[in-house]
């Protein structure tokens, strides 16, 4: 088990304990994206109005654009021993790192929710096939929830062996159920008109953010590597993990969406439950196992955070109590998941875009050398915020606001770029260290 207290993660890995295996870089970045949120994601292309073509640029534009943030985050983790959030202390000081870690926990929670409402629906439906009897859905929520917490508690080493081998089985049997998709015939989507600009910004933003919203794990999980482990290795895994799960679930979502009654969990299972034939009670049990890979990773990032947000308490009541929120949000939402799922998945993007765009430029354009950490607020950390809302004020597109640029762009939102490009060109002229500072300059 790892080190329970709050200390723990606040610190860097001991050398004597880096002792993880290069490939659990690929599974950790590979496994969790294995479930039926990359098959919805790939529906969703056909409901917003892509034909094939269209579906298939804005998956592989999308995919590209989200993915390469996190593997070249990923490569912080082996130098540095420190956790995503707790290594952007060095752009934004030790006070400045608390609203993103915060909103990093409110954003694992709710993807807790995301992951769980699908897999206990598969739950339910594999019951009721095996022992005849179907239980409630708040019952079948709570035991995954609560395999799901038992293996963030235990922390790094669990969930990274979670990674590796129930993954590997995972993409056996997805691959399974993907040649039988196949097999029963796909039909490719088709459209009368190729889609608006906005329409394919917001298809694109929706497939970068899938793999972008792992932009604030991501060293999360390679910390326990040698310090002197090739950064371009690990940038090259991570980014095999990230393209080589997503992309092909979200082209089968494209192609199997016309079967789909909706872009929905529920109709998704039921349509690949009908492919699989004899094989749909395995198709049901893998989704359901599939939420147990993304959401202890989950579970355990969010006690990370919530530590590093200044809530300094163990790690394990911290992944309790990530978990249970998660549920309650999961049975509150599960009758909203598609327009729940959308909306999450874009607004994800004003915060995190910004975020990752200043650490990237600290740690790739600033001094790597190892110097004591800003214990305050840092310009860095202003530069954060005030790009977050600015970009929600001006660019957002949503049910509740449109801003004026996004209006007079008839709708479409292209603020998670701006946020990212603005946030880290402005830190790099104005905040980062040069190269050379030294911790006593």
């Amino acid at each position: 088990m790892e080190e329970l207290g709050a200390a723990a993660v606040s610190r860097p890995v001991a050398p004597e304990r880096k002792t993880m295996p290069i490939d659990r870089v690929f599974w950790s970045h590979f496994s969790p994206n294995l479930g039926p949120g990359g098959w919805v994601t790939g529906a969703l292309l056909v409901s917003l109005g892509l034909d094939f073509r269209f579906g298939l640029l804005a998956i592989v534009i999308g995919n590209v654009v989200g993915a390469l943030p996190v593997a070249l985050a990923a490569a912080i983790g082996p130098p540095t021993g420190l956790t995503q959030m707790e290594a952007s202390r060095r752009a934004l000081g030790r006070l400045g790192v608390r609203p993103p870690a915060f909103l990093n926990w409110i954003y694992c929670v709710g993807w807790d929710a995301v992951n769980n409402v699908p897999a206990a629906t598969a739950l339910i439906a594999f019951l009721s096939i095996v022992a005849g009897a179907a239980p409630p859905f708040w019952l079948a929520l709570g035991v995954l929830a609560a395999l799901q917490m038992v293996a963030s508690i235990y922390g790094h080493d669990m969930v990274q062996a979670l990674q590796k081998y129930l993954g590997a089985a995972l993409l056996a049997a997805f691959t399974v159920i993907g040649l039988q998709s196949a097999w029963h015939g796909v039909a490719l989507p088709h459209a009368a008109h190729p889609p608006a600009l906005a329409t394919m910004l917001l298809a694109v933003a929706i497939l970068a953010s899938f793999n972008l919203s792992w932009a604030s794990y991501s060293s999360d999980y390679t910390r326990y590597l040698p310090a002197e482990t090739p950064p371009r290795r690990v940038v090259w895994l991570a980014l095999a993990g990230l393209l080589g799960s997503a992309v092909p679930f979200q082209i089968l979502g494209l192609l199997t969406a016309a079967s789909i009654a909706e872009p929905s969990p529920t109709a998704v299972i039921a349509s690949l439950q009908h492919a699989a034939g004899p094989l749909g009670p395995m198709v049901l049990a893998v989704i359901a196992l599939s939420s147990i890979t993304g959401n202890a990773f989950n579970d355990n990032t969010a006690s990370y955070s919530l530590i590093s947000a200044g809530v300094h308490i163990p790690r394990v009541l911290a992944a309790i109590v990530t978990a249970l929120l998660g549920y309650g949000l999961a049975v509150a939402g599960a009758g909203r998941y598609a327009a729940l799922y959308t909306d999450y998945l874009v607004v994800t993007m004003y915060w995190i875009a910004p975020w990752i765009g200043i650490v990237l430029a600290d740690w790739y354009f600033g001094d790597r050398t190892v110097h004591p950490v800003p214990p305050g607020w840092t310009r860095g950390a202003s530069i954060f915020m005030i790009v977050s809302v600015a970009t929600i004020l001006l660019f957002s597109t949503s049910q509740l606001y449109t801003g004026p640029v996004a209006r007079w762009l008839g709708g479409a939102d292209i603020g998670y770029y701006v946020g990212f490009f603005v946030a880290a060109l402005w830190y790099g002229r104005s905040g980062a260290r040069p190269r050379g500072w030294k911790a006593d300059a």
